[in-house]
């Protein structure tokens, strides 16, 4: 039976091949996904490896505290015995600005102290460290994107946004620190960055000599001393806990690692979705090989095989097949990551070292894709193989119908099933939707209740074939004539066949109309968001979002023509409550401008001296209510004030708010938070945008937002996210659609007299390729419209599980395109097996057995 096995291989080439794309692809996908990480995280080691090689010993914040090290620590360690240098390392924001002179960047450049000697663990790409307090170091692409060099002159702004001018003295590649990667670094010397960034504390401790016994009683010392030193903040640091300088380069690369186990984590989600429709594809295949090779199993039956033989058979079979798909795709799959690692390299080159022998496949990959890819295949074959020992030997006496054509009939355990799944998916998915309280765990529920319901799908769509067939194929069997008929009846004569090809697709097409869905309603969300954040044309305040901006920035706004309304919204940060910020915008906004929504009170109420409003949340959260009085720290002590109204959260406004009048009272006269403001209706986009900006000039750290603008650039990056998935769902789609060529080119093969005799009796070459394809497109738009309507239920079920006030929008012109997307690729699917039947002979035809 081996031999029997691997004849019937050799003998169809090209059927098997055919099944073997599909594994080829599905491996591949996830090969490629470890092959992408396992290189990325190569690369993070060996960069964090090397920056790490030049410490001896680092002390590190032994709790997850936001908290530093002591100067007093640092004190202690230079202090220890054979200790040669040592660094405290500081970090926090110091603004570069740019040659148009306001703050580069949505978020503010990280300050750092960088060192000079054998602890400069970065690389130094030009130039030298920064010495003194008039010298800084940029990173390399942030200097490369800004036009600044070495020799330069650059502003930098400090922890108040107060100037300073530096001499830009070397360049510097901070690719190990993520953070400086993605907002740009500015470097110091260490006296220099801690004046800047205001900090403190120090994030580490660098040391060079000494031995780790000594270090760790001085960390340790430091500890129970309170470690205040020159900080003069001894509850504001944080003990230590001492590594070596391998030891810091394997912590360092892990954390910056984790972000690969997201991203394979995510891949390997689409990778099995691609598994799971290949094992849809190979059990069709393999279901009509069964099929066609009746009466060859017939035979071998009369001949002597026993059932367990031809059982053994088919799954030696499914075994080459899937060994040989398995290995295609593990070459595939490096060929993938190769590809995607260029492209990462291109964001951030320390995530993967450049060159031939930078692509990682480990054995790991390779076993795994081996063992998927043969067990997947395997698993798929069962079922056909078992019905493959149910072949009488007389079968091979007599010409049998084609299986799974005729009158189809679901049965009842069939029917059963399918309606316990459909009821249990639908009760699911109205609790998670409608009953549970929104937010992650409800969409995780919504996802479970897709899944039980597509069961149900799976297991009733044969009996949906024909309904749905009529429905797809009203058009072309109209407009076909008798091709486009005949087509219509070939999808619908056998409807597991057709239910097994159209399930894949609709896997594929189903996910990407529900993220679609997903999208749009997030953007449609987003909008509406945004039309309550930002009531006005524009948004000024600074990069961080915590600062202030200079009021007499409002007064040169109120001075321009083109201006029309002027809104100042001013925060105290922890003043009432439990560390609550109380706020207060300009009086004559409230109600006219900034619109809260009152849930209870009026905002009348709220404008009266000594009151307050409060928003639901905030209000729940400190046990808030209409009549109830908060204590605020005032500047002359604390202040009792009563609550006088809630609102939904909202309008631009959060927390506690009091009239203007009396926050000027309690906290003194105070620069702004975030400026708003209106221009004038007559006055140009671009005018209206430049006004704004011009009156911003002066001041640097002020960074001018439009609500337009935001909106565009938010759009964009659901777009961008959409256009990820949909690019990495679209492997499903086409290893869905090569489940149709492989189907209709078995199908051509099975049908050859059929074909003949279509042609002796006057169907041309070219009606008969018209009738194939249109079975092609009848099959995928089974499978499109079933996706696109599973994807937009389950869609609007997901959206309306995000959160309470989550918009629900359709992307009808995206629905709309996948049907079509999907019948056009079905159409192009049926190309090769269409000309295949059109060559065959005639007579040839006639005479097969």
């Amino acid at each position: 039976m081996l031999r029997t096995a691997l004849a019937g291989l050799r003998a169809h080439k090209l059927r098997f091949l055919l099944t073997a794309v599909a594994i080829t692809l599905g491996v591949g996908f996830i090969s490629g996904t470890f092959v992408l990480t396992d290189t990325m995280d190569k690369g993070v080691a060996k960069t964090f490896a090397r920056s790490a090689d030049k410490v001896d010993f680092a002390v590190l914040p032994d709790d997850d505290a936001e908290k530093g090290l002591s100067a007093d620590m640092l004190s202690r360690v230079r202090a220890v015995p054979g200790v040669t240098d040592v660094h405290g390392m500081v970090k926090g924001d110091a603004a570069l600005v740019g040659k148009d002179g306001k703050a580069v960047g949505d978020f503010p450049t990280v300050g750092m102290s960088v060192p000079s000697g054998k602890l400069l663990r970065y690389e130094l790409d030009k130039g030298r460290p920064p010495s003194g307090g008039a010298e800084t170091v940029l990173d390399t692409e942030l200097a490369k994107r800004e036009g600044y060099a070495v020799g330069d002159m650059v502003t930098v702004l400090d922890e108040k946004n107060r100037p300073h001018r530096f001499t830009v003295v070397g360049l510097v590649d901070f690719g190990i620190d993520r953070e400086a990667g993605f907002r740009g670094g500015v470097g110091f010397d260490p006296a220099t960055a801690k004046s800047m960034t205001g900090e403190r504390t120090y994030e580490e401790i660098d040391v060079a000599g000494g031995n780790r016994a000594a270090i760790e009683a001085a960390v340790q010392a430091s500890a129970r001393a309170g470690g205040a030193g020159d900080s003069g903040d001894a509850g504001g640091a944080a003990s230590g806990r001492v590594y070596s300088g391998a030891e810091l380069g394997t912590k360092l690369a892990k954390a910056a690692g984790a972000d690969t186990k997201i991203i394979r984590t995510g891949l390997l989600i689409f990778g099995l979705v691609a598994m799971l429709v290949s094992a849809l594809v190979i059990y069709n295949t393999f279901a009509i090989l069964i099929a066609q090779r009746m009466r060859e199993m017939a035979l071998l039956r009369c001949v002597g095989a026993t059932r367990r033989q031809i059982f053994g058979g088919v799954v030696v079979e499914s075994v080459v097949v899937g060994l040989v798909g398995s290995l295609l795709g593990l070459v595939a799959g490096v060929g993938l990551g190769a590809g995607a690692l260029v492209g990462i390299r291109q964001l951030d080159p320390g995530l993967a070292p450049a060159g031939p022998s930078g692509t990682s496949l480990a054995p790991r990959t390779i076993m795994i894709g081996l063992a998927v890819g043969v067990i997947v295949t395997v698993v798929s074959a069962l079922l056909p193989a078992r019905a493959a020992t149910r072949v009488a030997p007389v079968a091979a006496l007599r010409s049998e119908l084609e299986p799974g054509s005729g009158r189809f009939r679901l049965g009842v355990p069939r029917t059963v099933i399918a309606v316990l799944l459909g009821i249990a998916g639908l009760v699911i998915g109205a609790a998670g939707s409608l009953a549970m309280p929104k937010g992650e765990a409800a969409m995780f529920v919504v996802a479970l209740a897709g899944g039980v319901f597509f069961l149900a799908v799976i297991a009733a769509m044969p009996a949906l074939v024909r309904p749905l067939g009529r429905f797809a194929g009203a058009a072309p069997a109209r407009l076909g004539g008798v091709p486009g008929r005949l087509a219509v009846a070939n999808a619908q004569r056998a409807p597991r066949r057709t239910a097994t090809t159209t399930i894949a697709l609709t896997v594929g097409v189903g996910l990407m109309s529900l993220f679609a869905v997903v999208a749009a309603s997030g953007k449609a969300t987003a909008t509406h968001k945004l039309e309550e954040q930002f009531p006005v044309e524009f948004q000024i305040q600074t990069q961080d979002f915590e600062g202030t901006v200079p009021r007499a920035l409002a007064a040169t706004l109120r001075e321009r023509p083109e201006v029309a309304d002027v809104i100042e919204l001013h925060r105290q940060t922890k003043a009432a409550g439990k560390d609550e910020g109380v706020s207060a915008v300009t009086t004559s906004a409230l109600g006219t401008i900034v619109k809260p929504e009152m849930t209870e009170g009026s905002l009348d109420a709220a404008q009266k001296p000594g009151t307050a409003m409060v928003d639901a949340n905030t209000a729940k959260t400190l046990g808030l209510a209409v009549g109830k009085t908060v204590q605020v720290r005032s500047v002359h002590g604390t202040v009792p004030v009563k609550i006088a109204a809630i609102y939904a959260p909202g309008a631009g406004l959060d927390g506690i708010v009091v009239p203007e009048s009396d926050f000027t009272r309690y906290f003194g006269a105070r620069d702004p938070a975030t400026i708003y403001v209106n221009t004038h209706d007559d006055v140009a986009a671009s005018d209206a945008r430049r006004a704004v900006e011009s009156a911003a000039q002066p001041y640097p750290a002020a960074k001018v937002i439009s609500s337009a603008e935001f909106k565009e650039s938010m759009t964009k990056a659901v777009d961008m996210v959409l256009m990820i998935f949909g690019g990495l769902l679209g492997l499903a789609i086409v290893i869905a659609l090569f489940g149709i060529a492989n189907t209709l080119t078995l199908s051509v093969v099975e049908r050859t007299r059929e074909s003949a005799l279509l042609r002796a009796l006057g169907l041309t070459k070219r009606q008969l390729r018209r009738m194939l394809s249109v079975e092609a497109l009848v099959m995928a738009v089974i499978g499109a419209v079933t996706g696109v309507v599973l994807g937009v239920v389950f869609g609007w079920a997901a959206t309306n599980a995000m959160a309470s006030d989550s918009v629900f929008s359709l992307p009808y012109l995206q629905v709309v395109a996948f049907v079509v997307l999907a019948g056009l690729a079905g159409t192009a699917a049926a190309v090769m097996p269409a000309r295949r039947a059109a060559r065959t002979s005639i007579v040839e035809s006639l005479s097969h057995d």
